[in-house]
């Protein structure tokens, strides 16, 4: 190699770019309103905690709140393919299946579309965190229970992590009327540390 090719050389390593750090792991939250701070302050709800908990936690990750007021499990279905592609989450919570409940849908839907979110996840390279909810007893007491089921089912089936109740402690509290917004059916900001305190645990499990 004559002198002036190894000036050459040496300056174009010299000015090559420096390598990029890698990102930080994306927590993607595919949920209804129960996860987009409905009725509630801006920062309040339990994703924006969620964030608060990560950095307390010293955990490096970014959460991305996807979560889309009055979403049904068809809805984050149809959503999830863009949403994937663009962040490339490590964890994907799912939060869906309440709206479902509320419009009378099948329960085979319901499941059929979890199953098939949870899929897709785990096909793009996500563990998949599924949060299951519960119905009022006004619903019956076999509807409840399939319902509630559902969730467990495609947990099992899919080897995806599973927080039971979402609302344990909220909806099932001696004072839950105080802890939900006049409609009923939205928790107030109040509550939604008992929430955060549910998906933590199984989080926490997927993060290491």
């Amino acid at each position: 190699m004559n002198r002036r090719h190894f000036i050459l050389t040496a300056l174009a390593l010299g000015a090559a770019p420096p390598a990029r750090a890698a990102e930080p792991p994306t927590i993607l939250v595919l949920g209804d309103s129960l996860s987009a701070e409905y009725g509630i302050a801006r920062g309040s709800g339990w994703v924006a905690l969620l964030e608060e908990k990560l950095a307390a936690e010293k955990i490096t990750a970014q959460v991305v709140n996807a979560s889309v007021s009055g979403d049904t499990t068809a809805g984050g279905r149809a959503r999830l393919p863009a949403l994937l592609k663009k962040h490339a989450p490590a964890v994907l919570i799912i939060e869906l299946g309440g709206n479902d409940a509320l419009r009378g849908l099948p329960l085979a839907t319901t499941e059929a579309n979890l199953s098939a979110m949870a899929q897709a996840a785990q096909q793009a390279g996500a563990k998949v965190l599924l949060a299951g909810m519960e119905v009022p007893p006004n619903y019956g007491a076999d509807y409840s229970r399939r319902f509630q089921a559902v969730f467990a089912q495609v947990a099992k089936a899919r080897q995806t992590a599973l927080v039971p109740f979402l609302l344990k402690g909220v909806a099932d509290a001696p004072n839950a009327t105080a802890l939900f917004q006049p409609d009923r059916i939205h928790p107030t900001a109040a509550a939604h540390p008992t929430i955060l305190g549910n998906v933590w645990p199984e989080l926490r499990k997927l993060l290491k």
